[in-house]
């Protein structure tokens, strides 16, 4: 008996950290101390010494059941963007820029090109938000996984000047609220998409009109936004940012009241914009009602921010200018902390 025939072929993980050093080697910053391989990352404080209060921010998270959906059509090059954009735009909600980020992937079988593939699209994730890849973890656990699957979760770290962070702690009757828009579901609620939809590969590999001509598949793994360029174009524009919501597992009637002071309520139009298809497709097959529709799902607005009523217009410019959508989507009214969709 040897380790390999317990179920861990330790080549394998040498096989699989040479394939993805291309991929982590594109995503590095002069900050960075370390190579890939060695027992920590070590990343460079010294560009933010002129800050007058450097402050940490950091965000954990996970793909969830998304993942199905990439065992599913074996398709893994994309899912890791997911993993890094849940985690660098909780820190940009904060005002912060990621520095760097490491990942964890667990699997039942260590293979190479699958777990390269995977980390290729982390390090795209990491690119998007110029974040360096400064390490991670891939562990064989057969047995407690099966041979064809995997979990996938990550942890990044960012900083801001203190005196520049996102608090919501400014918001005030007469702001306005503005929305960006996301590229479908992201990486929450998938176990309802599961239980609404067929997700075998025949069914996922079909098209739809009303999908833009893309399978359910393509549309369902489509990567999450990262928004980390779009904030930073609006800081850089001018514009003050009082309150930012990343609009993640829980909809709009869970995450916006996180980004407000006690006082007042987000009053939201929600004609104001485009629904993307997919979620009129999953209320309508689901037969889900439309308050859980918005308190499980980002329905389209990815990154929802509250501005000064003046700023409004400019910061949806801002905003195209990053190559991202806008819209101005309501205002911040006196009420108890909370959401309306009217």
């Amino acid at each position: 008996m040897d380790y390999k025939k317990a179920g861990v072929d330790i080549k394998a993980g040498y096989r699989a950290v040479e394939l993805m050093k291309k991929h982590i080697a594109s995503t590095m910053r002069d900050e960075v101390l370390t190579d890939i391989g060695g027992f920590s990352g070590a990343f460079s404080m010294d560009a933010f010494k002129n800050m007058e209060q450097p402050t940490l921010v950091s965000g954990t998270d996970g793909v969830g059941t998304k993942l199905k959906i990439a065992f599913e059509l074996d398709k893994h090059d994309s899912i890791g963007i997911d993993c890094v954009a849940m985690c660098v735009n909780d820190i940009a909600c904060a005002g912060g820029e990621p520095l760097f980020f490491l990942d964890y992937i667990a699997c039942g079988k260590n293979e190479p090109e699958k777990i390269a593939s995977i980390v290729s699209g982390v390090a795209e994730g990491c690119r998007q938000s110029n974040a360096a890849l400064i390490g991670g973890e891939t562990a064989e656990m057969p047995g407690f996984y099966p041979a064809e699957e995997y979990d996938l979760a990550g942890f990044a770290v960012g900083i801001v000047d203190r005196k520049q962070m996102i608090t919501g702690k400014e918001i005030k009757k007469g702001d306005v609220l503005v929305g960006i828009a996301s590229s479908g579901i992201h990486s929450n609620g998938y176990s309802l998409v599961r239980s609404v939809f067929d997700i075998k590969r025949e069914a996922l590999e079909r098209s739809y009109e009303s999908l833009g001509g893309k399978t359910l598949g393509e549309t369902l793994l489509t990567p999450t936004v990262i928004y980390v360029k779009a904030l930073r174009t609006i800081r850089e524009g001018g514009v003050t940012i009082k309150g930012c919501s990343h609009i993640t597992g829980g909809g709009f009637y869970e995450n916006i009241p996180r980004m407000l002071p006690e006082g007042v309520h987000a009053q939201i139009q929600a004609d104001s914009y485009e629904v993307p298809a997919i979620f009129n497709m999953l209320q309508m097959d689901g037969d889900i009602a439309r308050d859980m529709m918005y308190n499980t799902y980002n329905m389209g607005i990815g990154m929802m921010l509250a501005v000064d009523a003046a700023d409004a217009d400019q910061t949806v410019e801002l905003i195209e200018k990053s190559g991202q959508k806008g819209y101005i989507v309501g205002e911040i009214i006196d009420g108890e902390k909370g959401v309306t969709l009217v």
